[in-house]
């Protein structure tokens, strides 16, 4: 639980699980705001501006992921996707639109629980700090990003240029899902969308060099036909 009163809106239009969200978020003391269709939810967001959403993707005026692009064009709040929406194409879509974190329905309130208070976590540290972390740590590794400088147990650890820029993206977003194609523009360009090849092969060389078990991740994970997620 967070140290903050926190207000998140939930834009879903099935009566039974808003209520089911709503009751499963103020266990944990959230203040919970509610929206029925697309547009419903872009006023609540603009108005009431929460520290989270939580959206539907199939609305009836709409479709979630359009909320999710025009949201983006004025705010950085963290959105969690519900949806029945399974396949891998469609999760792509709404976190390349901007989503932070996708969950499939149906999920279980201890779940739904874990993943807002990782995107509240996320949320008000970049709030507070104003810029990332000039040092990264986790397990035994330590990432100066002002020196450019990555060690292991106080010892230097020799990364490629490819594997750095991947684990300092990676890094400075925790808990949140980056699709391989947002991996390849911002590490190899735009040029790269397709190549989504160069992504596996790179992780799997430095998860052997920054994964106790690089075969049993803990912090380098993969969101399977998705992409990947750094957990702390």
């Amino acid at each position: 639980m967070t140290d903050l009163p926190t207000h998140i809106l939930i834009v879903e239009d099935e009566a039974d699980i808003r209520r089911f969200v709503r009751l499963t978020l103020e266990t944990e003391g959230h203040t919970v705001h509610e929206a029925a269709t697309l547009q419903r939810g872009l006023i609540e967001a603009g108005t009431r501006r929460p520290d989270l959403v939580v959206l539907d993707l199939g609305l009836p005026d709409g479709d979630g992921v359009d909320l999710i692009r025009e949201l983006r064009t004025w705010s950085a709040m963290p959105v969690i996707v519900l949806s029945a929406r399974s396949a891998e194409a469609s999760k792509i879509a709404a976190l390349d639109a901007g989503a932070d974190d996708y969950l499939v329905k149906p999920f279980g309130a201890g779940e739904l629980l874990a993943r807002v208070r990782a995107q509240l976590r996320r949320s008000q540290t970049l709030a507070g700090n104003g810029a990332p972390q000039p040092v990264i740590q986790f397990g035994d590794i330590t990432v100066d990003l002002v020196r450019r400088t990555v060690e292991r147990q106080g010892q230097p650890l020799h990364l490629t240029p490819i594997e750095y820029r991947l684990l300092t993206h990676l890094a400075s977003q925790p808990d949140r899902v980056i699709t391989h194609q947002q991996l390849l523009k911002a590490v190899w360009g735009p040029g790269h969308a397709e190549d989504t090849h160069y992504v596996r092969v790179h992780l799997a060389n430095l998860r052997k060099k920054v994964e106790d078990n690089a075969s049993m991740p803990r912090h380098l994970r993969t969101e399977a036909g998705v992409g990947y997620r750094f957990v702390p």
